[in-house]
């Protein structure tokens, strides 16, 4: 007999017309089936990570009803794991034993080893990607949840790493309103550079305006955002042709460099690493600092923080170009969508088909708008809780174009530490960059071996 679940791979007028037949005949089709979906990395804010998931099982189920059959799709959902770490070691350990969730909401760097370990199937194999609404996804975002040529899963949200400053602080150094404003587009050309970051910043600091150490205030942990700063300099992080990992050692050197730099100016302290985030958090969102840089979501934050008015207090743009031979740019890193391999071939094709319809454009607007992401798709524009948000608007806009990623590649987290490990040791004075470049180019060649272009 088909059935819905058996025909969610052909187009609909087919499915349509067979499954009518198929009614009309007086077959009968029931279906019971749980979804589990575990969601890493969430809060309240993010529970449209399944709730999503329920209201397309919902709109699965009424499909079916018309076309004359009974689907019944429990949805249970897991997002409270205490950290990343102990979601990505509950999934590893469930993968293993059999009993892993249908649906993970996880980092896309997940989906290299994952599906090098078999915990994972491709969606491709389940969905059309040049349907609607796949084919509406941005085609940045969408490759950022493929590896080696395979679509193994669906973008589930984005956001982009912007850097921010304080237009109070910048008046006080001499910035009129319109110099303020045109400072976006002045980044995007590469006018305004991190060298003008750190004479800005100096002239906040030098003038009083800011505290010693508050110029420039980064991140206080590692992250994707460095990453952003080592492509200012023109570095890469992954050869497109061989599909290796590349150490552009000049382009490291001068992005340790700029750090250095910002901490012999007296903009950003020597010991700022480490730093509580509740404190940090606090001190960007009322002007304490004059420049630093984030995520979109700190939008949401800034908010919880008393900055009640961020339109008139930051200004954000793309992270500046650091020398001619590189350019602004921010990283992505969106949560994606993954399968699970499943002894049930029929609960992963209907895994699959959830987290396309979750992927549709209203529905994803929930969840970017609730937890102050950005939108996956260009139809989001038009969905007015988008469009009428003037953040997701904007920074839609202004940032997620140039958005680029972290590569998926199996050793990208021991190349992360290695890069991260090497700017804290030229932060702190333990090494000079050059000599912190030199012990980075020694781990990431023995950790990664062919896979490592030195360049």
């Amino acid at each position: 007999m088909t059935t819905l679940v058996s025909k969610l791979r052909q187009s609909t007028a087919a499915a349509v017309l067979a499954l009518t037949a198929a009614t009309v005949a007086g077959e009968a089709f029931a279906k019971d089936l749980t979804i589990t979906v575990w969601a890493g990395g969430s809060n309240d804010s993010d529970a449209y990570r399944w709730e999503a998931i329920e209201m397309a099982a919902d709109i699965l189920e009424r499909e079916a009803a018309i076309l004359g059959e009974d689907l019944n799709i429990t949805v249970e959902s897991k997002g409270q794991f205490g950290n990343w770490q102990e979601f990505k070691q509950a999934v590893t350990l469930a993968a293993e034993a059999g009993t892993a969730p249908n649906i993970v909401v996880t980092s896309h760097l997940d989906i290299a080893p994952w599906s090098e370990a078999g915990y994972i199937v491709p969606v491709e194999e389940y969905l059309d990607i040049d349907a609607w609404p796949l084919n509406d996804i941005y085609p940045n975002i969408m490759e950022i949840a493929a590896f080696d040529d395979v679509q193994w899963g669906l973008p589930q949200d984005a956001e982009s790493r912007p850097f921010f400053f304080w237009k109070d602080t910048l008046k006080k150094i001499g910035y009129s309103d319109e110099d303020i404003a045109a400072i976006p587009a002045r980044v995007e050309a590469g006018e305004y550079t991190l060298q003008n970051v750190l004479e800005d910043a100096k002239k906040a600091v030098d003038m009083g305006v800011v505290e010693e150490g508050y110029g420039f205030y980064p991140r206080v942990s590692n992250g994707p955002d460095y990453a952003q700063f080592y492509q200012s300099f023109g570095g890469e992080l992954l050869d497109p042709d061989s599909g290796k990992l590349v150490l552009d050692k000049k382009a490291m050197e001068e992005f340790y460099q700029f750090f250095v730099d910002a901490v012999d100016a007296g903009i950003t302290r020597k010991n700022h690493l480490g730093t509580d985030w509740g404190q940090w958090y606090n001190e960007v969102a009322n002007g304490k600092a004059a420049i630093w840089h984030g995520g979109t979501w700190h939008y949401g934050r800034y908010a919880q923080e008393g900055n009640e008015d961020f339109w008139n207090t930051i200004e954000f743009s793309l992270i500046p170009a650091g020398t001619e031979n590189g350019r602004a740019n921010t990283i992505t890193h969106p949560l994606v969508y993954l399968i699970t391999d499943n002894a049930d071939d029929e609960a992963e094709e209907i895994a699959a088909n959830l987290v396309k319809i979750a992927s549709e454009p209203r529905l994803n607007t929930l969840h970017a708008i609730k937890s102050n992401h950005l939108g996956i798709s260009r139809q989001q524009s038009n969905i007015e809780l988008y469009s009428n948000n003037r953040w997701a608007d904007e920074a839609t806009d202004r940032l997620l174009a140039h958005a680029n990623s972290q590569p998926n590649h199996v050793n990208y987290g021991a190349y992360s530490e290695a890069l991260f490990k090497g700017l804290e040791a030229a932060w702190t004075g333990t090494k000079t960059p050059a000599e912190a470049v030199a012990e980075v180019e020694v781990q990431m060649k023995a950790t990664l071996g062919d896979e490592l272009i030195v360049r």
